[in-house]
């Protein structure tokens, strides 16, 4: 595949959660990238339910909300099959999600955990360093933000950013009226996250 035909996508999902939430964060994320990363991603994202095989069209997969997320079994087990074959899942607790991604990311991996990723992981040093790991964009219950993985045979499969909410960073300033040396950090983190998927 080439670089120029590569499409990221957005997961819809069940449960009645807004998949759907921060309609201008991906859109803002690859114009980031392409403008400062070098990369030819297609401008505008695709939206791809969980149990779809479209799935496996899409190298980079972000899923966020706020809300209810359910996988039936059919769906766990496409999600697992796309990761286990290359692709990769970047959750965004975007409040409120959190309660709900824990059991249905259990019903994909049974045999694996989240497991706190260390500040020295590759992820947080790609084109720009975060020494202290995730950046904190929008306070929530003002805990410190944490970044999560599921490591499959020493590949991260799935990132959960967790308390921190870089999709809201990402939106158009006009949104939530971040600074823009907040939404900066937001977007760095960003394609930090992209530069490690598609340089694994």
């Amino acid at each position: 595949m080439s670089q120029s035909t590569i499409q990221i996508a957005l997961l819809k999902y069940n449960g009645g959660g807004d998949w759907y939430s921060n309609p201008t964060s991906l859109p803002n994320l690859i114009k980031f990238c392409n403008e400062n990363l070098g990369t030819n991603l297609n401008k505008d994202y695709a939206t791809v339910e969980v149990g779809s095989i479209d799935i496996f069209n899409y190298p980079f997969i972000h899923m966020t909300g706020h809300g209810n997320v359910t996988f039936s079994e059919e769906e766990a087990r496409n999600l697992r099959n796309y990761l286990l074959g290359g692709g990769f899942l970047h959750i965004d607790d975007n409040y409120g999600l959190n309660q709900f991604v824990y059991p249905q990311i259990k019903k994909v991996f049974p045999e694996y955990d989240f497991v706190e990723l260390p500040f020295d992981f590759p992820i947080y040093h790609q084109k720009y360093d975060f020494n202290k790991g995730l950046p904190k964009i929008h306070e929530h219950d003002k805990k410190p933000p944490q970044g999560f993985g599921i490591i499959h045979e020493g590949r991260l499969v799935c990132f959960y950013t967790y308390e921190c909410d870089l999709g809201d960073g990402w939106e158009d300033q006009t949104v939530h009226n971040d600074s823009e040396e907040t939404r900066l950090k937001a977007l760095k983190m960003g394609a930090n996250i992209v530069q490690y998927v598609f340089t694994q």
